[in-house]
């Protein structure tokens, strides 16, 4: 393959992450999907692609619904025992974010929610919500006729606006509210904490890896006294930790969120969804397999003071 076609490739590999992302609602399948693509597009006879942008979308849009579909997918993704891998606020895996609906899209309230649609709808959502492409480029794209795109489309946009609660927030908020959320989950005293939280929020948990399923709270009194125990530093801890990590503010996937680093390592994350001034989802995570592009990219940055200087 020559520079110009491999030139051609790399100009779009961030939108195609970034689709297979959005897609597969994690880094590390989104990564082998567009690897998969590169070794179709060097296979393919280029001289009959005319549009090379649009042959390379459809061949990573249909290879990510082959993941989806997979048994092995089906399997990791049963109900209640499946979260998006986060992504730190920049990573360009989270494409574009100019509108609000593509900003949205990959938020990792709508990623949980697009599970419940199926393959086929979560494409055209993605497709048409984020990228703007128009139903008759999506019908070609996932060769399906242009009024079934319109179709699914309706029945996604619908399932998912009858659950989505979340309130976008500019980053001086985010920062004021992890802030507050640190300062009340660190100080011992359950009542401010549950006084951040809305009146219906609900928390989730990997376990660090260590739980079987994801852990779930269901009342505001429940979340707080989790927390405020995940807070309290441990021996054990710390061991599982690999040291006392700093815990810094930050953004993932546009929402605000907390980051605990080692070493330049992250070992944990917790990202609240904020509705009202509120916030009404805590999901905590700090299995070392859903933490791996983003410790990459948090080397590449430069942090502030954070929060709590060693945990």
């Amino acid at each position: 393959m020559d520079t110009a076609t491999v030139a051609r490739f790399e100009a779009n590999r961030d939108r195609l992450a970034s689709l297979a992302y959005r897609l597969l609602g994690s880094a590390a399948d989104a990564e082998d999907a567009v690897q998969d693509t590169f070794l179709r597009w060097h296979a393919a006879d280029r001289e009959h692609i005319e549009v090379p942008e649009a042959w390379l979308t459809k061949v990573v849009t249909n290879l990510s619904l082959d993941r989806l579909r997979s048994a092995r997918m089906r399997r990791e993704r049963a109900v209640g025992d499946w979260l998006p891998e986060p992504l730190l606020d920049g990573d360009p895996m989270l494409g574009p974010a100019d509108t609000v609906e593509q900003r949205e899209s990959v938020t990792l309230a709508v990623l949980t929610l697009m599970e419940r649609l199926t393959p086929v709808e979560r494409a055209v959502y993605v497709l048409r919500e984020a990228f703007s492409y128009s139903h008759a480029e999506i019908a070609e794209i996932l060769d399906i006729t242009e009024s079934a795109s319109q179709q699914h489309a309706h029945r996604a946009r619908r399932r998912i606006a009858a659950e989505r609660t979340v309130s976008e927030v500019d980053p001086a908020s985010a920062r004021r509210i992890v802030e507050a959320f640190v300062d009340a989950a660190s100080s011992g005293r359950t009542e401010r904490l549950i006084a951040l939280l809305t009146d219906d929020a609900t928390g989730i948990s990997d376990g660090a890896g260590q739980a079987r399923k994801l852990l779930r709270y269901s009342a505001p009194e429940r979340i707080a006294t989790a927390m405020q125990a995940a807070f309290r530093p441990t021996p054990a801890k710390r061991k599982l930790a690999g040291g006392s990590p700093a815990m810094h503010a930050g953004v993932i996937n546009g929402s605000p969120a907390i980051v605990a680093a080692f070493d330049d390592r992250v070992v944990g994350v917790v990202v609240l969804d904020v509705r009202d001034g509120k916030v009404a989802v805590v999901r905590g995570m700090a299995n070392p397999d859903r933490l791996g592009r983003l410790t990459e990219e948090w080397r590449r940055r430069e942090h502030g003071a954070p929060l709590i200087e060693s945990w």
